[in-house]
């Protein structure tokens, strides 16, 4: 491989099916000119998920980020939430958009998810619900999350985002909690261009999300709520279901790659690797590496390799609480291990057709920043 590369190694690439494959999928669309709301492929999709994600019920979104902000409001709440700043900003916007107050919660030392264990100290009268967020395929403490929200009757919303596929001892992550939102964005494993899903355990939700997503529309003649437009189209859901044809293959490549990364890594002094859950079936999302007295800074290791035109990325940096948005609401200072690897971490290149020796340049350059 040569010393610079000329094409740009991104830290993602979106996974697409066969062409052909594709264009097979648009020729019912056009023949019927049934492009959105709720079309053939739409209810295909929802029933191939739910099977797929071990799901009862799932409902399908235009994007992550509107499933997230309607399974919210779905759920009526009001006052506080308990949530994490090492995230995305949808998380967070998702909540304030629906009037409601975040209460930021720090993350643990290990895989960088809630830290379960602060949570019930900052429980107050006000509190109505907890959005953990599973941060790079590494899943939350969701027994003890559970737990603790049973005991204060608070509802359990969790952004799933990072989590596709994946599962506790054999148990879709989607089953855990009152709701999950799948993210189903250009950039993720798996993908339908946009898209979202949320799943949900009460039955009786899904007439609301339904109400939410379509504008309140239940028939020609009938609006019984104050909805959005939320729905997916039958292109997305086409673009879905081919790529669910090929997601394992997709996780299996990607699993051959962080294992090599971890192979190379794995040991060196002053870099830090999230440790694997032997109950949890991985999608391995990403490859976050977190730099904690290593003898190069991340900030030296991005812009090394970007001068050899290799794109990671600071993921999740800057935190939430540091926003130009949030900065005066939530102070840093509050969560200060979510701010140490928010500075430290770096999630490397990680997609089915980034090749081996892509793997090991990057490597190779990181190795030798630290000499």
């Amino acid at each position: 491989m040569k010393e610079t590369l000329e094409r740009p190694v991104l830290v993602t690439r979106s996974s697409l099916p066969p062409l052909e494959e594709y264009i097979e999928m648009l020729k019912p669309i056009w023949d019927s000119a049934w492009l959105t709301n709720m079309g053939a492929y739409h209810e295909e999709f929802r029933e191939q998920l739910k099977k797929y994600l071990k799901l009862t019920n799932l409902e399908l979104f235009v994007n992550g980020h509107m499933a997230l902000e309607l399974a919210i409001q779905a759920m009526e709440l009001k006052g506080e939430v308990i949530t994490t700043p090492f995230t995305f900003a949808s998380t967070t916007h998702a909540i304030v958009r629906n009037g409601l107050t975040p209460v930021l919660c720090d993350i643990n030392e290990e895989d960088y998810t809630l830290n379960a264990d602060l949570i019930e100290s900052l429980i107050t009268e006000r509190t109505c619900a907890i959005v953990p967020v599973h941060v790079y395929g590494n899943l939350c403490d969701v027994e003890k999350i559970q737990e603790i929200a049973d005991r204060h009757h608070l509802k359990v919303i969790y952004d799933a985002a990072h989590a596709f596929g994946e599962e506790l001892d054999g148990k879709g992550v989607g089953t855990w909690g009152d709701a999950s939102m799948f993210s189903f964005h250009a950039t993720k494993v798996f993908h339908s261009i946009e898209g979202g899903a949320v799943a949900f355990k009460e039955a009786s939700l899904e007439k609301r999300l339904y109400q939410l997503k379509n504008f309140g529309i239940m028939d020609s003649e009938t609006v019984e709520y104050v909805g959005a437009n939320g729905k997916m189209n039958e292109f997305q859901a086409a673009m879905g279901l081919c790529n669910l044809r090929h997601v394992d293959e997709e996780i299996r490549k990607r699993k051959q790659l962080a294992m090599h990364y971890r192979h190379r890594l794995e040991g060196i002094k002053g870099i830090k690797l999230c440790r694997e859950n032997p109950r949890v079936k991985y999608n391995y999302a990403y490859m976050p590496v977190v730099f904690d007295g290593y003898k190069a800074k991340r900030d030296e290791i991005f812009q090394a390799l970007k001068e050899k035109n290799i794109h990671a990325r600071k993921y999740f940096y800057p935190c939430v609480n540091e926003y130009e948005c949030y900065r005066e609401r939530f102070p840093a200072e509050d969560t200060p291990v979510a701010a140490r690897i928010s500075r430290q971490v770096l999630t490397l290149p990680l997609y089915a057709d980034l090749p081996m020796d892509a793997a090991d340049m990057i490597c190779d350059i990181i190795e030798r920043k630290g000499h």
